[in-house]
């Protein structure tokens, strides 16, 4: 029997189930992998918001991360949420040399609104950026990181070309966020090459957990031997039809549909 991937997800789990480590799980499981987490933080989540969140110390989370990879191993690994800007340094420190590809979801916040980034912690992104294989910003994300205003897929393409070479790691900038019919996504990588997606928009307020899944697909993709190109292709695919699946949980931004989505 072939093993399946080993995948880390580091990142703060959502009690409503949408978005975070129970994304994560869900996602890596339907692709094929073994899903490990490392939590960052609690919260207290539904579909029309965040209501409470607890770090968890870096200890715990640094622990969680030895736990596991000196028994089981990884294969890739997925940064979500982050709880403080003493965890983002120490898992500079700590994966720096952890020999697997890491994709990297600069989470600032919430699809509802809600703030799980502070200011420093943001500003400890550039150098995590650093030791990421993939950084996958959305567009308010990307704006951001590059101290910029984007309103255009040109604009877009522009800063993370830029984005890309100053961290020397492959950028996927999502575009959802530009007001246009057609949603397109850019693959930018540091020797200059540009892989572009344009899909017809999904028509949905329930999207919550799209950034997480996104990233933990894609870091399956690479944990099973795919390229950045072919991982982000199938990830995206996987994404598109979960979004169509949308079960319509919730009061506000409901979740994927995992269980109900069609074949990708």
């Amino acid at each position: 029997m072939t093993k399946p991937a080993r995948i880390l997800a580091i990142a703060g789990s959502d009690s409503g189930g949408g978005a975070g480590i129970q994304a994560d799980i869900k996602t890596i499981t339907l692709l094929g992998g073994h899903a490990m987490t490392a939590v960052t933080a609690i919260t207290a989540q539904n579909t029309l918001g965040v209501q409470a969140v607890e770090p968890v110390s870096p200890d715990i989370v640094l622990r969680q991360i030895d736990s596991v990879t000196s028994d089981i191993g990884v294969d890739a690994i997925k940064i979500g949420m982050l709880g403080s800007s003493e965890l983002v340094a120490a898992l500079v420190e700590k994966l720096a040399d952890i020999g697997a590809p890491i994709v990297f979801d600069p989470v600032m916040v919430a699809t509802s609104g809600s703030t799980l980034a502070d200011e420093a912690t943001i500003a400890g992104f550039h150098a995590l950026m650093r030791v990421a294989t993939i950084t996958t910003p959305n567009l308010p994300e990307l704006a951001r990181l590059t101290s910029s205003e984007l309103a255009s897929a040109y604009e877009m393409e522009r800063e993370a070309r830029r984005l890309s070479r100053d961290a020397d790691s492959v950028i996927l900038a999502k575009g959802g966020h530009l007001d246009d019919d057609l949603v397109t996504d850019i693959l930018v990588q540091p020797d200059g090459r540009v892989d572009r997606w344009k899909s017809k928009r999904i028509e949905t307020v329930h999207s919550h957990g799209t950034g997480c899944s996104l990233s933990s697909a894609l870091a399956t993709g690479l944990g099973q031997g795919m390229a950045p190109i072919e991982a982000t292709d199938r990830a995206r695919g996987f994404v598109r039809a979960a979004l169509k699946a949308a079960p319509g949980l919730g009061q506000g931004n409901g979740p994927l549909g995992y269980a109900t989505m069609q074949e990708f």
